[in-house]
């Protein structure tokens, strides 16, 4: 299989579809194991340094995952992003089974902090205010999927168990209601994508040019004032967003003559 030197795509991309293709027909199943780099090489008649830039992109891209020492492989599935409002909190006010089975979350840092920017704002402080934060990382049983955090002020959090280094085996927001005595009762999700910081590079590791997509979530009481302010960052190119919604039926027109005035 061969790539086509005429051609106006620059080769790395021309093999880059083709491996695309074969993974779609299930040629290469997820986790499977992709032939190295001299191989890959060999079968498609090009160098290995353009064999190592398919692969480059194709990791970017989400579709392969390296592991040191192991090989290249396909990786198995897109994440599903469910933790805007609605997925967040759900019917049950409660932990989702599924997620619960499928990813688990390690709380890495509890302590004081300086807020950054994006939380100053939505508390409504100065940069570098002292906050209490609690960062956690999310992983499935191969990869790294969220690095994560939840904001509080130290009036609301000092002394309480959000403040203590102990996972609490319920969602955060149960936690901050009973010890704040403040209900969440509005909520606001800002979804970006940009590159990762070095240090979410790391921690996800993703190359530095891969892109990530950010949520930041801001929980309001019943009177508009922010409870939690939470972080999450995924990677983009393995991170889906599905919302499912009704459609409200149009309203029916009042008047249906538009050269008729009504009196």
């Amino acid at each position: 299989m061969q790539v086509n030197p005429g051609a106006a795509e620059v080769p790395h991309r021309q093999i880059a579809d083709l491996i695309r293709e074969r993974i779609r027909r299930g040629e290469w199943a997820p986790g499977e194991r992709l032939p190295a780099i001299p191989a890959l090489a060999e079968m498609y008649g090009v160098a290995k340094q353009t064999a190592q830039r398919t692969v480059d992109q194709l990791r970017v891209e989400g579709l392969l995952i390296t592991k040191p020492g192991s090989g290249t492989f396909v990786r198995g599935t897109r994440r599903r992003l469910n933790r805007l409002a609605r997925g967040r909190y759900g019917g049950h006010r409660g932990y989702h089974a599924d997620l619960a089975a499928r990813y688990r979350q390690q709380l890495t840092e509890v302590g004081r902090a300086p807020a950054v920017p994006e939380v100053a704002d939505a508390f409504g402080v100065t940069d570098g205010t002292e906050l209490i934060v609690r960062r956690h990382l999310v992983r499935t049983e191969d990869s790294p999927v969220e690095v994560g955090a939840s904001w509080f002020r130290v009036a609301d959090a000092a002394g309480t168990s959000l403040e203590r280094a102990e996972p609490f085996g319920r969602p955060t927001y149960q936690e901050a209601e009973e010890v704040t005595g403040r209900r969440y009762v509005w909520a606001r999700d800002v979804l970006s994508a940009r590159q990762p910081s070095r240090q979410e590079a790391q921690l996800l590791r993703i190359r530095p040019d891969t892109p990530v997509l950010h949520l930041l979530h801001v929980a309001y009481d019943a009177d508009r004032r922010p409870i939690e302010v939470a972080q999450a960052t995924w990677p983009g190119p393995v991170t889906t967003l599905t919302e499912e919604y009704r459609v409200p039926a149009p309203m029916p027109d009042p008047d249906p003559d538009p050269g008729l005035v009504l009196g």
